[in-house]
């Protein structure tokens, strides 16, 4: 593997002095780009385009050719585990993703495989360590997966839901059953960030969607605690590198101080938290990651200045900050905007590490 030429990212999440505060976008890789849109209309659809590992490569370093971004996240979605277990993923035109089969009962989640991720997921695997190789060390890879909370509730929903009212009221009413098919993913996604890290990718990004549909006491019973059962399974290093790790709960921002103990790295935040009272609430535990609202980027560049300044300073001085949005990128966003988003953060985060 090639030496890694930037490495401001790990050493932000790790709280160790950088020159500027790093960045990089949440969905990046996507459909604001019109040569993602390019690649995507050739493999003809989505889980062709997330299982060749040629293409998914192309379509991860895209961003990294028109941007000056810090890391690259590997092209991939959530609910490969779930679609592993044979449930039989795929993507109706404008209503998301969908599942065949999905998981209601104690024998349902009896019968649910643990893959064996270098079998079933390979192709995860051979994108990471095609794209490590074309990187050439440029900017560190991350590698991610759903929280067992996010991939339930899309495999009990059957597919997005407004309301969650399957997965509480199995919650609810059969807490045994959901606390085995938690336990069930909680293995396969330990399973799957490890093979993930054996194959090349240097940081870690959980990402726990719909934790924030919980209220607090449930939120640490059946999603938080599934967490911290993965970080403490993990690979901690890899080529000499520790491999840090970041959670992100959108949503979960009154919920920080419990976040903070749990073992990550770094914790994401989206645009309802303010930035300076999550850093005074985890001190010194972990690094933070965020948190500008993805709509300020159909603003003017100008306005997306402003509000890069504001997020900077509110974070303050030192490091432990990565910046990034809230959430995901919009797919109707202007290029052009996320060009002036990355160019304020070089412009005006040096003051504060200096």
């Amino acid at each position: 593997m090639s030496e890694l030429k930037n490495d401001r990212y790990l050493r932000a999440l790790l709280k160790q002095p950088v020159d500027r505060t790093p960045i990089w976008i949440m969905r990046q890789a996507g459909r604001y780009l019109p040569e993602y849109r390019e690649v995507r209309a050739k493999a003809g659809d989505f889980m062709t385009l997330c299982s060749t590992p040629e293409l998914a490569c192309e379509v991860t370093l895209q961003p990294l050719r028109r941007y000056d971004l810090d890391a690259s996240i590997i092209f991939s979605d959530i609910l490969t585990i779930p679609d592993a277990m044979g449930l039989g993923l795929y993507f109706a035109t404008g209503e998301g993703p969908k599942f065949e089969r999905t998981i209601r009962t104690a024998a349902d989640v009896e019968k649910l495989p643990v893959p064996d991720m270098n079998e079933s997921l390979r192709y995860v695997m051979d994108a990471i360590r095609l794209t490590r190789r074309e990187i050439d060390g440029k900017v560190p890879l991350i590698g991610f997966s759903g929280s067992p909370w996010t991939l339930a509730c899309y495999m009990v929903e059957g597919g997005s839901s407004k309301d969650f009212a399957k997965i509480k009221g199995m919650a609810f009413d059969a807490p045994d059953v959901m606390h085995a098919l938690l336990a069930k993913l909680a293995t396969a996604v330990t399973d799957y960030l490890n093979a993930q890290i054996e194959a090349g990718a240097q940081a870690i990004m959980l990402f726990d969607t719909w934790g924030g549909s919980l209220s607090g006491p449930n939120y640490r019973e059946f999603s938080l605690q599934y967490m911290q059962q993965i970080i403490a399974g993990l690979k901690k290093e890899n080529e000499g590198r520790k491999v840090p790790l970041t959670m992100f709960t959108k949503g979960g921002g009154q919920w920080l101080s419990h976040m903070a103990e749990v073992g990550a790295d770094a914790l994401g935040l989206d645009w309802t938290t303010d930035i300076s009272l999550a850093r005074y609430q985890v001190g010194d535990k972990v690094a933070l990651q965020g948190n500008m609202d993805p709509c300020v980027l159909y603003a003017s560049p100008d306005r997306i200045e402003a509000e890069v300044k504001d997020i900077l300073a509110g974070y303050g001085h030192g490091s432990g900050h990565v910046f990034n949005l809230g959430h995901g990128i919009h797919p109707t966003i202007n290029p052009e905007h996320v060009a002036a988003l990355v160019e304020a953060v070089h412009k005006h985060s040096m003051p504060y590490h200096q």
